[in-house]
């Protein structure tokens, strides 16, 4: 699909006096997947059920592709707006095989043709007479998969799919979905409340916060430039630093940065993975505490009255209480608004 996919334009949802979804503005590519990531509470899945049709909106317009499906002067139903949806339980019905399930919502005569090849592009082949009592949790998931993709949707709507699995088999799961969802170029939106999972498999994230989307980007232009101290802090660990912005740099306790559009007294931001420790007897840091954990070590150091956290990996090895001198990969920080 080319053009834009899904374009919501200041949709709001209210339940009573609570306003679940506040103006959320999104444009969605053909063929991208992005990912919705939120705290639980957040509005994310009411917004993925409004464009999906199963709720109504009370203000802003939902399109798909180019069509307006949600505004004050259309309504689509959810059938007719041509989205597939994968559920947090999947939702099979239990009394169908995985062939009559997947085959559920198409015309009798395109069953024959459409289902075997769905099976086979989720690798499910020769379990089209079995239950989803008798599959294994990632097999349903791709049944429930299969079944969203057997009407040929514009979209693709995932709602935390991966919440009720073993943490050891997401990431398998992940990759499975990818690896169906982009040979075939579908539009993906996935609704999530896990960093890692949007950062893995989206091309872009709509970052939520009580109702609002308030950052859209790539997962490194969230990572490394958020929106402000609570989008830094949600999407990882951080040093949030004192900082002196003037003439197009700013001064830290750990040097003087290049920056853009500041100025005065700021907070800056630096991802602990950049700071880099030079072990040096006469260094302005001390190591005050330090976190094996198997693949890194996490270290602590106390730097002009200011500690600073150092991700730093496991082979790298600087004692506790040792002199370092402390170096930021790349000069690569953000200033805070």
């Amino acid at each position: 699909m080319d053009g834009t996919a899904i374009r919501l334009d200041g949709v709001t949802k209210r339940f009573g006096d609570v306003v679940a979804v506040r103006g959320a503005n999104l444009d969605v590519d053909g063929g991208e997947i992005v990912a919705i990531l939120g705290p639980s509470g957040c509005g994310k899945t009411t917004l993925l059920r409004a464009i999906a049709g199963f709720e109504r909106p009370d203000g802003g317009v939902v399109e798909i592709g180019g069509r307006s499906v949600a505004s004050d002067g259309a309504w689509v139903p959810p059938e007719d707006r041509g989205v597939g949806m994968v559920f947090q339980d999947y939702a099979l019905f239990p009394h169908l095989t995985v062939t009559e399930n997947v085959g559920f919502g198409l015309p009798r005569r395109d069953r024959t043709r459409r289902v075997p090849a769905l099976l086979a592009l989720v690798e499910l082949c020769g379990l089209g007479g079995r239950y989803p009592h008798e599959l294994s949790g990632g097999q349903q998931q791709r049944v429930a998969l299969a079944r969203a993709l057997a009407p040929a949707p514009r979209v693709v709507l995932l709602d935390e799919p991966w919440s009720n699995v073993d943490p050891q088999l997401r990431a398998e799961l992940r990759d499975e979905v990818a690896s169906v969802l982009r040979p075939l170029r579908v539009t993906a939106l996935l609704v999530t409340h896990d960093r890692e999972e949007a950062f893995s498999l989206a091309d872009r994230i709509a970052l939520m916060r009580d109702g609002g989307i308030v950052q859209v980007g790539t997962s490194e232009e969230l990572y490394f430039a958020p929106a402000d101290r609570w989008a830094a802090e949600f999407l990882g660990a951080g040093n949030l630093l004192p900082g002196r912005a003037r003439s197009g740099s700013v001064e830290t306790p750990i040097g003087v940065f290049p920056c853009n559009g500041a100025a005065g007294q700021v907070e800056v931001l630096v991802r602990p993975e950049l700071v880099a420790l030079a072990p040096d007897p006469h260094g302005a840091g001390e190591v005050v505490a330090r976190e094996f954990r198997g693949h890194d070590v996490f270290y602590r150091v106390l730097v002009g009255g200011v500690e600073v956290v150092s991700q730093r990996p496991s082979n790298e090895v600087v004692p506790l209480g040792a002199r370092v001198e402390v170096r930021l990969h790349e000069g690569r920080v953000a200033v805070l608004s």
